[in-house]
Formats: structure tokens, C-alpha cells, sequence
């Protein structure tokens, strides 16, 4: 999953930046509204950690603007701004959650898998498809009784195609969604890693679960 940063202290922001990274995430940082504000519009993050007292355009504005242009990412506040007038602004003008500073990066990761959750429509932490399980807190998968080991990019295009499952997912949503701007692109990296996840998930089973779709992209599990 592809989350932004946009904190404009330098020493929060590359702290969050790298324990998101650490976490599986793929994370671009901005450290004021204007930057903040071209990534959120040309990029579809799936969750924007959006501070308010930013420089040159602040948080709420830039909440606005995203939700005025339509734009579905989910933002999650983060601020020192503890007063309810505060959490009322940014709730109403479409923010999915609000952590005052200073916070506890575990709780900041259980909200951002939370709003994922919503977002994405699971109810629970683990995400079943046939005999496979995700499990997002733990961040482990099994086929039926046996673990699987996955790297961390084998895990977040696993948990991508999970978390969309029954659904066909292009390689640019993909690309969009488990890739940050300091990746280095490639023409087949999606499908070298769809092949190292059917040797460790399908290729032992009877049932593949990881479906092609010529020209379209991949499903994983059955369609809806």
C-alpha cells in the first residue's frame, strides 16, 4: 500500500517515512502544502498522513481542495492541534481519522491498517481467499496449514491483490499502489514477482489462486 507524508518537521517526517518503509509501505514525503498538495492530486495514495500547520498551504486547505476535486485517499491528520474545533474541521471536511502529537508510532500503524480496512471493505485484520490467509497486523501468510515466507515486496503485492480479491487489478494500479517515486520502474518487475508469488503460493497447491488476465492484469482468487 502507497501512503504520503506530508509533515513539514524534517525530523517527524523522515522518522514516519522510515518506519512506514520498515512496515511494508511505500511512502513518498512532502514537507509543505504546495508539494503536498501536487503529489495528493497526481497520485492515487492509498492513505495521505496530512499534518495542518504546513507552510505555504496548510492541512485543512489541502484536505478541502482533494475533496472538492473528488479525490478518495484516505487522510488520516496528524497535528499538535488537540482542540476539538480542530477535530471537527477536519472531520467534516473529509478526513477518515485524526492523531494529535505526540502519538505512538504502533497506534499510528493501527489506524492507518484500519482505514485501510474501510477503505478497501474488510471487517477483519486477516483476509481469507480459499485456503490462503493474510494475515495484515502480523504481516504473515499461510496456504492452508503451511507459512509462507515472502519478502517485503512479495508481501505488499500480496496484500495489494488480497485486499482487492475477486477483482481484476491492472499493472498500473499495481504500480500505483505497492510502488513509491524512488523505485526504480521497469517493464516486467510486476510480472517477475506475480511469477515468485505463484512458485511459493500456487505452484505446491492443485488450485492456483492468482489468475491472468491478458491485457487486463491479475485476480486473485475467484471473481466477485
Amino acid at each position: 500500500m502507497r501512503c504520503l507524508v506530508i509533515e513539514d518537521y524534517l525530523p517527524l517526517a523522515q522518522s514516519i517515512s522510515r518506519g512506514l518503509r520498515e512496515a511494508g509501505y511505500a511512502v513518498d514525503a512532502a514537507q509543505d502544502g504546495e508539494d503536498g498538495l501536487w503529489h495528493a492530486e497526481s497520485t492515487p495514495y492509498d492513505v495521505i498522513i496530512l499534518d495542518l500547520m504546513l507552510p505555504k498551504i496548510d492541512g485543512l486547505t489541502i484536505l478541502k481542495r482533494l475533496r472538492d476535486a473528488g479525490k478518495t485517499a484516505a487522510v488520516l491528520i496528524l497535528t499538535a492541534r488537540d482542540g476539538l474545533p480542530d477535530r471537527i474541521a477536519g472531520l467534516d471536511l473529509g478526513a477518515d481519522d485524526y492523531l494529535v502529537k505526540p502519538f505512538a508510532f504502533d497506534e499510528l500503524l493501527a489506524r492507518i491498517r484500519a482505514i485501510l480496512r474501510r477503505k478497501y471493505h474488510h471487517r477483519g485484520t486477516v483476509l481469507r481467499i480459499a485456503d490462503l490467509t493474510v494475515d495484515t497486523v502480523g504481516r504473515t501468510v499461510k496456504r492452508g496449514d503451511t507459512r509462507v515466507a515472502l519478502s517485503a515486496r512479495e508481501y505488499a503485492l500480496l496484500e495489494y491483490l488480497a485486499m482487492r480479491r475477486g477483482q481484476v487489478v491492472s499493472r498500473t494500479e499495481i504500480w500505483e499502489h505497492v510502488y513509491d517515486f524512488a523505485s526504480e520502474p521497469s517493464s516486467n518487475v510486476i510480472d517477475v514477482y506475480i511469477g515468485y508469488l505463484r512458485r511459493k503460493l500456487d505452484r505446491p497447491h492443485a488450485e492456483p489462486l492468482i489468475r491472468t488476465y491478458r491485457g487486463q492484469g491479475y485476480m486473485l482468487g475467484e471473481p466477485l
